[in-house]
């Protein structure tokens, strides 16, 4: 093997350009050589890439050409200067720890010069961040040719999470998600979060308990109001699959980071039954509970009206029927959120000497007005299939009728139950446990006690869903 030893090879001609070889030659260059362009070379090597610097830097320097740096912010912010630039200069900075979301990474030019056409400085505050940067002109200064996070080529994590407390379950559903479901009181455990490229948020659907249906007396003429469903609140589904969620999952409702901690899960019980004229003056029926998970919380169903007083809630329960009166529902998405959690409850109607009670607000329906010959329908609730069966939840109570016939008005599709009318007498239906169903309202002018009373709402429920492998 022939050997040239030389300190210098030049062009013949001053300024000229020296050729290495003939196109299809191989140059080998061993390992440990160390090749440094300080100007100009065509041809050969990659074009904007950095030879990386392998001390890890955690104070301000000044960077070099031609070299990437490993830039630790654990200790506090770094400020990485950049050199005068010259077209065709290459420099790299790597989040070595993955702490620039909490202490930033600088990257300050060279006296005016410019960063993307900005003469200010750059600030890298995302977690894994690297960039390669290159100096083009004095229009652009240095430009962003490669950035990329380490979630990029890290092997995905997942969230692993378990739940405590009777009657609550954590199953598998379509191979890859867990659904956390909760019928009562209890914890949502995340032992570990994963990162992006698994799952570090979750999708939830939380349901408050239904408001209790309207009561009446036997000798006072009226029908009883329908109770509101509990708050309905989902989010889009987004984080763990594709399963199909109602209106209410929609924006700006979003799937809920989560850390490493035990959630405390609130399952809202329905409001209770009250006979009339029990609870303070003419009030409505008990509203329902509060359900919680996070910062999710839907409001209880307002209760159905007893005499004048309407109740608002996460639904609102129905409007009594009184004497002929007119009596308006009761406000639903109170308090307000965004998608609403519920709508209003329906009016009673004084246009006959029958009376009906307006039916009590659903998850996505206003309840239906009463007539003269019967009490207004539930609202429909809210369909989702987050636990992987498409179940209907959060309809409202069906109004009494006061004097109606046979006739009675049905609960909401989602839980609601009935209310009830003479001659069938106290069988309205409480709403359905688990669902958020507002109870059946009564009417008066049924054989019996001369006290009727309506029907309690069902009870909440919490579900949440992830992506586990």
């Amino acid at each position: 093997m022939s050997e040239i030893k030389v300190n210098k090879i030049s062009p013949r001609t001053a300024c000229g350009t020296t050729t290495l070889g003939d196109s299809g030659d191989t140059f080998t260059i061993p390992a440990g050589v160390s090749i440094t362009n300080s100007g100009t070379a065509s041809g050969f090597g990659a074009t904007g890439s950095a030879s990386w610097n392998t001390t890890v830097k955690t104070s301000t320097f000044t960077a070099v050409v031609g070299e990437g740096y490993f830039v630790n912010t654990t200790g506090g912010a770094v400020t990485v200067n950049l050199p005068a630039g010259t077209a065709g200069d290459v420099i790299a900075v790597k989040d070595y720890a993955k702490t620039f979301d909490t202490n930033a990474c600088t990257v300050s030019p060279n006296g005016s010069e410019k960063i993307g056409g900005v003469a200010a400085s750059a600030t890298l505050a995302t977690e894994g961040q690297s960039i390669t940067l290159v100096y083009i002109d004095s229009t652009q200064g240095w430009l962003v040719t490669d950035s990329g996070l380490q979630s990029d080529a890290s092997t995905a994590t997942f969230i692993c999470a378990s739940v405590s407390g009777a009657c609550n379950t954590l199953v598998t559903v379509c191979t890859n998600y867990k659904v956390a479901t909760f019928t009562g009181p209890g914890t949502f455990t995340v032992n570990s979060v994963g990162n992006a490229c698994g799952s570090n948020t979750v999708d939830y659907l939380v349901v408050a308990g239904g408001g209790a249906g309207g009561s009446t007396n036997g000798s006072s003429g009226s029908g009883g109001g329908g109770g509101g469903a509990g708050g309905y609140r989902e989010s889009p589904g987004a984080a763990s699959g594709c399963y199909s969620v109602s209106p209410l999952g929609a924006a700006p409702a979003a799937a809920l980071p989560v850390s490493a901690t035990g959630y405390p899960i609130v399952v809202g019980a329905g409001g209770a039954t009250r006979p009339f004229p029990a609870g303070p003056g003419n009030s409505a029926s008990n509203p329902g509970n509060v359900s919680s998970f996070s910062t999710i919380s839907s409001a209880g169903g307002g209760g159905g009206s007893n005499f004048t007083t309407v109740a608002s809630g996460g639904s609102g329960g129905g409007g009594v029927a009184d004497g002929g009166v007119t009596i308006t529902g009761g406000a639903g998405n109170t308090p307000p959120v965004n998608p609403a959690q519920g709508m209003n409850g329906g009016p009673s109607t004084a246009t006959a000497s029958h009376y009906g009670a307006g039916g009590g607000g659903g998850a996505i329906t206003v309840g239906s007005p009463g007539t003269g010959t019967l009490g207004g329908t539930g609202g429909p609730g809210a369909t989702s299939s987050i636990t992987g069966a498409s179940v209907q939840r959060a309809g409202g109570g069906g109004g009494g009728t006061y004097n109606g016939g046979p006739s009675e008005a049905a609960g909401g599709a989602g839980g609601g139950g009935k209310g009830s009318s003479y001659p069938k007498g106290d069988n309205n239906v409480a709403g359905t446990d688990n669902t958020g169903g507002g109870g059946g309202g009564i009417g008066s002018n049924a054989p019996g006690s001369a006290n009727y009373s309506g029907k309690a709402g069902g009870s909440g429920i919490v579900v949440i869903r992830y992506k586990f492998q």
